[in-house]
């Protein structure tokens, strides 16, 4: 499947690249019945696209097009394939570093395997392509809503700043998506001067999956947390997940990081809601580390293709984070490990024991 494909019984294949005529996604094992439009998907991608403060300003719409898989208001059962037009690009912005690796990015990397590499905004390994993956996103939690399974992810910290405050009902009311206003503020301004200085930022998002029942996930190599890992470093700008406490465990006791059990369930949810590679039935806690974007303005020690050396001062429409537009992205990602979770065929599936 070449690394296109994702999933297993709610499987996902995006394809397009940055500057290429669309992208989209094809989406496979999808369950019928169940309502969708564009209008459901489109609330997802208007949350990622392009064209806000401190974002690029390619002015893409992102509008999505459903072809296929859904009749009458209902998804059919078979796949169902989502294209989105690529309607702002200026390939010409590109033209001058086409023989220059940018140093943080993909270049070199896909000219030493394939031997070629698409020099239009980065191609495939675009951020662009992460569009498709909320698209399809966007399917799966429409499925998970049935299940009462719900994903909100939110920005814990960026550019150096975090939050001292987790207030959910104030994620969505800032650009950011930070559950903490006073922080959110202070980012802002951080951000701010970190573009005029012509550079960049990363962060920490945080991730919750609430009403997950218990079971999800299978035996050693197919762990719920194996596979959420794998879902959120396939983003291009992570660079580290932790499940639960994550790297703080590695500080704690066994009695600090233990969550006791009583005849009611867990007292508390160090283990981030995963035991054993399965789900536990607590809320499912995930964080990510996000690099800083690459394309900075400044510039940077480099080689052409003919590996002479060389400066490179990378122009065009850039973010100066992946945050927040990364946020939306890493729900879709958790939502489709969960969804294709869902749909794997295991004997209970209601919390019950059984002792043998």
């Amino acid at each position: 499947m070449a690394g296109n494909s994702f999933g297993r019984f709610f499987s996902v294949t995006t394809w397009g690249e940055s500057h290429g005529p669309a992208l989209g996604a094809v989406v496979d094992g999808c369950p019928p019945a169940i309502p969708l439009s564009a209008a459901d998907i489109q609330k997802d991608l208007d949350r990622r696209r392009p064209g806000k403060a401190l974002t690029s300003p390619r002015a893409e719409t992102d509008t999505v097009e459903i072809l296929s898989g859904v009749f009458e208001g209902l998804t059919t059962g078979t796949p169902i394939n989502l294209i989105i037009h690529n309607r702002d690009v200026r390939t010409s912005d590109y033209s001058q570093i086409s023989k220059l690796y940018r140093p943080g990015h993909a270049d070199r990397t896909y000219v030493q395997k394939y031997g070629l590499r698409d020099w239009r905004g980065g191609g495939r390994s675009s951020a662009r392509e992460t569009a498709a993956r909320v698209a399809a996103g966007a399917i799966a939690r429409k499925f998970l809503d049935g299940c009462g399974i719900s994903v909100q992810a939110f920005t814990l910290a960026l550019a150096g700043i975090e939050c001292t405050r987790f207030d959910p009902d104030r994620i969505n009311t800032n650009p950011l998506y930070c559950p903490d206003p006073e922080a959110a503020e202070k980012m802002l301004a951080r951000l701010k001067q970190i573009r005029e200085q012509g550079d960049s930022a990363g962060g920490i998002v945080e991730i919750h999956a609430k009403g997950c029942p218990p079971g999800l996930g299978e035996p050693v190599f197919d762990k719920l947390d194996a596979r959420l890992a794998a879902a959120i470093m396939s983003v291009g700008a992570v660079k580290g997940v932790e499940i639960g406490e994550g790297f703080r465990a590695a500080a704690m006791l066994g009695s600090q990081n233990n969550d006791p059990i009583t005849p009611d369930g867990y007292q508390s949810n160090h283990a981030g809601g995963i035991l054993g590679g399965i789900s536990t039935g607590m809320d499912i806690v995930v964080r990510a580390a996000v690099k800083p974007i690459p394309s900075i303005s400044k510039p940077q020690h480099t080689v052409d293709s003919d590996g002479k050396p060389a400066i490179i001062t990378v122009k065009g429409r850039h973010d100066v984070a992946a945050i927040p537009r990364i946020v939306p992205v890493l729900e879709a990602m958790t939502l489709l490990v969960l969804a294709d979770f869902m749909l794997h065929p295991f004997p209970k599936r209601d919390g019950g024991e059984k002792n043998l």
